[in-house]
């Protein structure tokens, strides 16, 4: 669901836009539009440093539940808030603090579930269970888009831009809320557990452990590793996965209802291939799946932009296979942040160079892409993709191959380095 929360705001703004805006160029409200959902990336990386904290302080559930019902608030002010003829430019700056607020809850909430999946993992399989990350994303952007593929059916264009787009909003507030009940049974991690277990006793005997943020200083090319690798990988996400319907409709003039219905498609394919990539990073490795992945990608791209054309049947094409490449990134994305961080700071280290990294490059694709396509520079920004997808391949090379590792027997020295608990 908060993927589905995430995802439905680029699906609908070609629909909302002029509601929350007031200008007589359609374009122009779309990238007011898309604005402020680059905006809404900025407040990741406090999330992810507030949430982070409270994941590996106090536990991954509690960041969990905290995340989930922040999102689905934003998520219902928008889809009940008034117009910009209502109340003026009071709409606009709902929109805003209720993207803040979601941003805000999605930048702790990927490090912490991440966090929670490769904890509970088996160890020779957690390439195979960190895919469910991205499944389970996947499936809330298949649900957005297909509602959206749905009410662009049966509804007129004035009816989706008077109150169609409201419908996905509330729904996903509503089933958000379902959802934060559910955390809210969910299981501490073992892993997480016996480290609190650990601090206490040591505490107790007299001794002394490294703070969270000890921990961190110790680690800083950890850091800047996580944001090298996000930043192509995110670019590329966001342009295949999330908004090439929106695009297409836009600026290649492809009818929303072929658009969307392209999207649910090449989704679904990604869907499959998920599992597949995982099991593939637990007996080959993980450094060998993500080079197939980023620079399959970067070779692809140019081919796959020129074959998207102006018919959604293509459109699928090359949306389908942009993620059977991205795949092998985001099945196993989950498991490699997750080795390669000390438990300590398992959720916080991850979430905010990651959520740094995502607000940077990926909260801004679609504007730019969209831009510099209203400009006649779709080259430009191709390239720019590209590039940041060769610098993610690179610095994969620079990680240590980290299959199959024991995270519950991993903990951090009193210099920083990891050492295996006796």
């Amino acid at each position: 669901m908060e993927w589905f929360d995430w995802n439905i705001y680029a699906t609908f703004a070609p629909f909302f836009a002029s509601q929350f805006f007031n200008s007589k160029d359609p374009v122009s409200d779309v990238l007011s539009t898309l604005a402020v959902f680059a905006v809404g990336f900025l407040a990741r990386p406090f999330g992810g440093l507030l949430f982070g904290w409270i994941a590996d302080k106090k536990g991954r559930k509690l960041s969990m539940s905290l995340t989930i019902g922040v999102a689905a608030v934003g998520s219902l002010v928008i889809g009940l808030s008034p117009t910009y003829t209502q109340i003026g430019v009071g709409a606009s700056l709902i929109l805003l603090v209720a993207r803040l607020g979601q941003g805000l809850a999605h930048g702790g909430e990927l490090p912490s579930a991440q966090t929670y999946i490769a904890e509970t993992a088996p160890n020779a399989k957690r390439g195979l269970w960190s895919s469910l990350i991205y499944f389970s994303g996947t499936c809330g952007i298949i649900i957005g888009t297909l509602m959206g593929a749905v009410l662009a059916t049966v509804l007129t264009e004035e009816q989706m831009t008077s109150f169609g787009w409201r419908i996905p909003f509330i729904i996903g507030g509503l089933f958000g809320l379902y959802a934060l009940f559910m955390r809210r049974r969910m299981y501490e991690t073992e892993t997480f557990v016996e480290e609190t277990t650990l601090d206490e006793k040591l505490e107790s005997a007299g001794g002394h452990h490294e703070s969270i943020w000890q921990t961190i200083k110790a680690h800083p090319k950890l850091l800047f590793q996580v944001i090298g690798m996000v930043a192509g990988a995110t670019v590329i996400y966001y342009v295949w996965a999330v908004s090439a319907p929106q695009y297409a409709i836009n600026v290649r003039g492809i009818d929303p209802e072929g658009a969307l219905w392209a999207g649910v498609g090449a989704n679904l394919i990604f869907l499959i291939v998920l599992p597949i990539w995982g099991i593939i990073s637990d007996r080959i490795g993980r450094k060998p799946v993500m080079l197939i992945a980023l620079l399959g990608l970067a070779v692809l791209y140019f081919p796959l932009n020129a074959m998207i054309g102006t018919s959604a049947f293509s459109l699928f094409i090359a949306i389908s296979i942009a993620l059977i490449f991205m795949g092998g990134f985001s099945s196993i994305g989950p498991a490699v942040f997750a080795e390669i961080f000390p438990t300590r700071i398992r959720a916080v280290g991850l979430g905010v160079p990651y959520s740094i990294s995502v607000a940077l490059f990926g909260g801004t694709a679609p504007y730019l892409q969209t831009f510099f396509a209203d400009r006649g520079m779709s080259a430009t920004f191709q390239w720019y993709a590209i590039a940041l997808g060769v610098i993610s391949a690179i610095v994969v090379l620079t990680l240590p191959e980290t299959k199959g590792i024991d995270l519950a027997h991993e903990s951090v020295g009193a210099h920083g380095r990891r050492k295996v608990r006796a």
